[in-house]
């Protein structure tokens, strides 16, 4: 009994620094849920930049001129399946800690074996995951539509990954935060869409007014949107490589504000 209670004492970790199976298993689960729900989560984003882009298209016809020296579709394209990854980021995170809260299970990742650093890594990178599976499906399906050309690949997947951490961690705090789904949709109408607009998605960001300039140069939707489109047209609103570095600091910060909020405990309970 003595050598029993040496062995398996309460407390102590003996999964060494990181427990990767754990965290490989909650990944794992979290990619399950939303890949169970395949035609919400990985049709409907693609669903919805097609129609974008078809509307648009047949708005604008050929009206719409060059943008940065490529057509308005060419140019539109990139920024809808950004738009996608940061979303579909978002909504993941928020989603899986909101229903563990809601349904009770959130018990499930409190007791299992698993660090605050643990569980809320795996979420993100589930969000992540979920995204990029997005970008690769809606880049296969728009190229097929459209002409789309790939200037550097290692910058399309830098920015999407970038922008998927942030809106993951982001969608992460939110889900701590919020008391029921109607609390995210504060989240979503308040920060998230007018970022969107404000990101040059349809339109580059020269053509706004100065005081709207001046917020899109602190918009992180802005530097992903622009990065992931330089990925395909090789041409750009903003600096690159500010952008990388930016996005980079602003997603360690954010990251560890979702980390520390789960390792007190924030608003678990509700």
């Amino acid at each position: 009994m003595v050598e029993l209670n040496k062995k398996y004492q309460i407390g102590i970790r003996r999964f060494g620094l990181i427990n990767w199976i754990g965290f490989k298993s909650l990944w794992l689960k979290e990619c399950n849920r939303f890949m169970a729900v395949w035609q919400q989560t990985l049709l409907s984003p693609l669903v919805s930049s097609l129609l974008f882009l078809s509307v648009l298209s047949l708005a604008l016809g050929n009206d719409r001129g060059d943008v940065l020296g490529h057509s308005f579709m060419s140019f539109l394209a990139p920024g809808l399946i950004a738009m996608s990854i940061l979303t579909q980021s978002f909504s993941h995170s928020v989603s899986s800690l909101m229903i563990g809260k809601i349904q009770g299970n959130i018990v499930d990742m409190l007791y299992a074996p698993l660090s605050a650093l643990e569980v809320s890594m795996a979420i993100i990178l589930a969000a992540i995951t979920r995204s990029l599976l997005i970008a690769i499906i809606s880049i296969l399906v728009f190229s097929i539509i459209i002409e789309i050309q790939i200037y550097n690949i290692l910058y399309i997947f830098i920015f999407s990954f970038l922008g998927s951490f942030l809106l993951g961690a982001l969608g992460f705090i939110s889900g701590l935060w919020a008391e029921k789904f109607d609390h995210t949709a504060t989240v979503t109408n308040f920060i998230i869409t007018p970022l969107s607009f404000l990101s040059g998605v349809f339109y580059s960001i020269d053509r706004l007014p100065s005081f709207f300039l001046m917020i899109s140069n602190f918009n992180p939707f802005f530097y992903v949107i622009d990065g992931f489109r330089y990925g395909f047209l090789g041409v750009s609103d903003g600096s690159i490589i500010f952008g990388i570095i930016y996005l980079t600091i602003l997603s360690f910060i954010i990251g560890f504000i979702a980390f520390y909020l789960y390792k007190i405990g924030y608003k678990i309970k509700s």
